[in-house]
């Protein structure tokens, strides 16, 4: 069985919860999972993990609407904890980005190239919490076969995302998930997630358990 670390925390969000709807939804492809607010902590021990998984927001907490949340929340990731991401990296591992992904780790100029892109204060956006349609685009092992789904989530919009990044769904005209070759490894950005209805659509489900299948360079099952 494959291990996870789905690193967790920060505020706006029930995190417990949707790394606990991520950690159920992985376990039907076989992949055992332990969640850690400990960023810096959890990293320490990432040769013992196949699949790192990133549910969190954690940043510098610089915007002023952070400020109430920096004392608990606010993160600079000191360099053993970015070594320790690229060499799991380079040792071929995976590394699953969900959501607030997209603003993490904001202290680290080299995080948007890991992940394909970055939230941009102020320039990205959300509209409110609502239903949305997702388009899927192409046929990429993950996507392959999946119809469009509706489901109940923030659409992150206006994010930086590189050039090279190619959609593998999207909602509203935003590019929302995308899968890359990272070194030697594997990455792929989900930026759905807001709460647990998100994990309520079947085709998401199927999506992020296809998702870790090509992290972690299993075959792809239905």
């Amino acid at each position: 069985m494959a291990r996870n670390l789905i690193l967790s925390g920060g505020p706006f969000h029930d995190f417990p919860a949707t790394s606990a709807a991520l950690a159920e939804t992985l376990a039907e492809v076989g992949v055992e999972s332990e969640v850690t607010d400990d960023i810096t902590g959890g990293l320490a021990d990432a040769p013992e993990y196949d699949l790192i998984t990133v549910n969190a927001l954690r940043c510098r907490m610089a915007s002023d609407h952070l400020a109430p949340h920096r004392d608990r929340w606010g993160l600079e990731l000191p360099p053993q904890a970015r070594t320790a991401l690229l060499d799991h990296l380079e040792r071929g591992g995976g590394l699953l980005c969900m959501h607030a992904a997209s603003i993490c780790f904001d202290d680290w100029q080299g995080w948007p190239r890991v992940l394909g892109g970055h939230w941009e204060w102020p320039k990205s956006h959300h509209p409110p919490l609502g239903w949305t349609t997702v388009r899927v685009h192409g046929d990429h092992p993950i996507v392959e076969g999946l119809r469009d789904f509706d489901l109940v989530d923030e659409v992150y919009s206006d994010l930086t995302i590189l050039p090279d990044v190619t959609p593998l769904a999207s909602s509203m005209g935003q590019p929302l998930v995308w899968a890359r070759p990272v070194r030697r490894g594997r990455l792929v950005y989900d930026a759905l997630g807001h709460d647990t209805r998100s994990y309520d659509n079947p085709v998401h489900r199927t999506l992020l358990r296809r998702a870790a299948q090509w992290l972690l360079k299993h075959p792809m099952s239905q």
